[in-house]
């Protein structure tokens, strides 16, 4: 049976996903997905785990940096992976997140506008790139003409309403004309980690990834890419931003004065992005 274009996947483990409700709503479910916070008091004080809201997008450079971070610092992290948009919601909805790395720099200036982050501690941790891929050889060509083409069934992004990976990928389709060709074809998941599996797993044949997801050692580790040039849509700048949870959280600040280390930034940078 095909698969609907413009599908909705629901989240991973390991992803929050809760949009309404009390704070103790949200702690049962993040308990319930594997978030393993402990309790609200442990959760705000400075002897407890950093909690830290990640971008999907950069789900591997911040497990491997989390582990450098614990064994260098001796503070414990706890990482949860999802969509920029649906932190925010949870954030503002009392999630108690300590340390925010979002996958653009609107939302941090955001949530410190709205009393939620502290201001002056935002800064861009990372400069992301948007690449179209395929885990199959020769499907996606070095110039992404296989979008003026239209050959394939589906293609797979990140919900442009919530993430800023999906967003991207519908400015390219606007700068190159064929967002009406693609729009009745898009399989859409709510993070670019979801876009990614779509692909991965062949429910849709190609799709708008990050490249931090297909890179290894500076090239693509599998399938055929197009890495898009940075003009067709706005820069993906993200940034970092301590939440006012972890204001007198010891560790959290430490774990955002890790991230501009050179170390940091040379794991970063291994992954595809700027620094």
């Amino acid at each position: 049976m095909p698969l609907r274009p413009r599908l909705i996947a629901s989240a991973p483990p390991r992803t929050s996903a809760l949009l309404g409700g009390s704070r103790r709503a949200w702690l049962a479910l993040a308990m319930a997905t594997g978030l393993a916070v402990g309790s609200a008091q442990a959760q705000t004080t400075p002897t407890g785990p950093v909690l830290v809201a990640v971008a999907a997008n950069f789900t591997a450079p911040m497990q491997q940096m989390a582990a450098d971070f614990e064994r260098e610092t001796g503070h414990r992290v706890q990482l949860a992976f999802g969509a920029t948009g649906k932190f925010y919601a949870q954030i503002t909805q009392g999630a108690p997140f300590h340390v925010l790395l979002s996958a653009d720099d609107t939302t941090p200036a955001r949530l410190a506008q709205e009393g939620k982050a502290v201001a002056d501690s935002r800064f861009v941790y990372a400069v992301g790139r948007l690449v179209l891929w395929s885990p199959e050889p020769g499907v996606v060509d070095a110039q992404g003409q296989v979008l003026r083409d239209g050959t394939q069934r589906h293609l797979a992004i990140a919900q442009p309403r919530v993430a800023p990976y999906g967003a991207a990928a519908m400015q390219v389709l606007d700068a190159l004309g064929v967002r009406a060709r693609w729009e009745p074809r898009l399989v859409t998941g709510e993070s670019i980690g979801q876009a990614y599996q779509f692909v991965a797993t062949g429910n849709a044949p190609l799709g708008f990834v990050a490249l931090s997801q297909v890179q290894q050692q500076g090239r693509i580790a599998r399938g055929s890419a197009w890495v898009v040039p940075e003009s067709l849509h706005a820069p993906l700048r993200q940034e970092a931003v301590l939440l006012k949870p972890g204001q007198g959280h010891a560790g959290a600040r430490a774990l955002l004065q890790y991230l501009r280390t050179p170390a940091a930034q040379a794991v970063i940078r291994a992954f595809g992005y700027g620094v």
